[in-house]
């Protein structure tokens, strides 16, 4: 008797020599439209064969070698710790103690380094932050084992807008930037809305060659790109590349508009946007509604048809702020931040 797995390759097969038949006579769109069905359908049925693991499962392996620090191992291409799709649950009334005691090999100011392996990846994850509390207890529940799962080096920075103003969260990301590249020199920068959960642990949060748009698919637009460029939510770029597009620009306040501008940026200096591939790409957006102080900026547009004339002016290089403290606490480094009145 065939087993299932093996039965259902056998069809796709044989769909797949009866498509290139037909191709050849000349059936070009209905065979491309069909491909394309299939390929989804392959996907969705390998990703459900895979049990849904809580995030923190199996992570009490991950235990310090005897040897001294210096003879510890380069850490594998692909973690062993990885599984793929993860439940994405919260203990009610979560708080920070609770999240400490469930992750003891995080160091203060949130870094972590893999205690049996040296890290291939060196990651900065950077969150713009104004009175989400209970959306950053969930997301750091998390996503430190979400990160430790992966075995790369990484560090959590949010970025806390004290002022009562409108609220800029490209100029938040820009101050993350900075001071992260103090602390050490991160290979990799991920700018990470705080309400948003990654449901897949194959999706590594390292840098690519191009820019990264990580969160490819989220449960509140289908798990689909709300369109071609869209570059909002969580992406992550080089240092190098950061720079070079002069970072996220400082003059959009409120609601809307920053993500497509440095879409627009990473464009005019003739490199791509990468995506992982969608079933590894997947986010669950936690429910919220507008936030005081963030409504949707109605000059963004009018913004955003200037970008091409204003970009190399406006961004790291012309980016004023008060940092009005840097704690470091068990679970992340806190940049408490006043921008005063935003003059747009």
């Amino acid at each position: 008797m065939v087993a299932p797995g093996r039965a259902l390759f056998i069809f796709f097969g044989l769909q797949l020599a009866i498509m290139a038949v037909l191709y050849h006579q000349g059936y070009h769109h209905q065979v491309s439209y069909v491909l394309k069905m299939l390929t989804t359908s392959v996907l969705s049925t390998t990703d459900t064969i895979l049990t849904v693991k809580d995030v923190y499962s199996g992570l009490d392996q991950i235990q310090p070698l005897s040897p001294t620090k210096e003879d510890l191992p380069t850490c594998p291409k692909t973690s062993p710790f990885v599984s793929g799709p993860l439940k994405v649950s919260f203990p009610l009334d979560i708080t920070l103690d609770d999240i400490v005691q469930k992750n003891p090999l995080v160091q203060l100011g949130g870094h972590y380094q893999p205690p049996n392996c040296w890290a291939l990846h060196h990651t900065a994850i950077i969150i713009p932050y104004r009175a989400r509390r209970r959306h950053l207890h969930q997301l750091l529940y998390h996503l430190h084992p979400f990160l430790q799962r992966q075995q790369i080096h990484y560090a959590i920075y949010v970025v806390h807008q004290m002022d009562n103003y409108t609220f800029n969260r490209g100029k938040l990301l820009n101050v993350g930037f900075k001071e992260a590249m103090k602390e050490n020199n991160w290979q990799c920068l991920y700018f990470h809305d705080v309400d948003l959960i990654p449901e897949d642990d194959r999706n590594i949060y390292d840098c690519s060659a191009f820019p990264m748009h990580a969160s490819v698919a989220i449960d509140k637009f289908q798990y689909e790109l709300p369109y071609q460029t869209y570059f909002g939510g969580v992406m992550a770029l080089q240092p190098i590349h950061y720079l070079k597009i002069n970072g996220f620009p400082n003059n959009y306040w409120g609601w809307g508009g920053e993500d497509d501008d440095i879409a627009s940026r990473i464009f005019l200096n003739k490199m791509s946007i990468s995506r992982p591939p969608a079933v590894f790409g997947r986010y669950h957006m936690l429910k919220h509604g507008h936030d005081r102080g963030n409504k949707a900026n109605p000059n963004r547009f009018q913004l955003l048809s200037r970008t091409h004339l204003r970009w190399r002016y406006n961004g790291m290089n012309n980016l004023l702020y008060s940092l009005l403290s840097k704690e470091q606490t068990p679970l992340y480094t806190n940049l408490t931040v006043h921008f005063g009145i935003d003059y747009h």
